[in-house]
């Protein structure tokens, strides 16, 4: 998997894995940073089409499906589904690692916990 979401700090940041860390921090570039994350993607087959900035990412749905339905395609029109929000960093990341991931992701989507909200560090005293 190319792509990445990690979540610091409160915000989701994309990187490209395939890119080497800084000599000097250590640390990749990030592509994107974002207080939540939208995928949008195909019902049936579950394909990634775009992911990102929720506010892009629903731009670039209604302008597709308008596209779609001045061709005649309505059915691949209604196809496309967005999910936003905080959703959990590892399930982001499957959606864009393994193929049709994101059909059950859409059937699991009530039952999700936040993705903000992190299992607490065990403290030792």
């Amino acid at each position: 998997m190319n792509l990445q979401y990690q979540l610091k700090a409160g915000s989701y940041y994309l990187y490209d894995m395939r890119e080497h860390p800084s000599a000097v921090t250590g640390e990749r570039r990030f592509k994107l940073k974002t207080d939540t994350v939208a995928i949008a993607f195909d019902k049936h087959t579950g394909e990634v089409h775009q992911h990102g900035c929720p506010m892009r990412i629903q731009s670039w749905a209604s302008t597709m499906r308008r596209r779609l339905r001045a061709a005649g395609a309505w059915a691949q029109a209604e196809d496309i589904v967005v999910v936003s929000g905080p959703l959990p960093v590892d399930e982001i990341n499957k959606c864009l690692g393994v193929a049709g991931y994101c059909r059950r992701l859409l059937g699991r989507l009530p039952s999700l916990p936040h993705g903000k909200l992190q299992a607490p560090t065990p403290r030792y005293a």
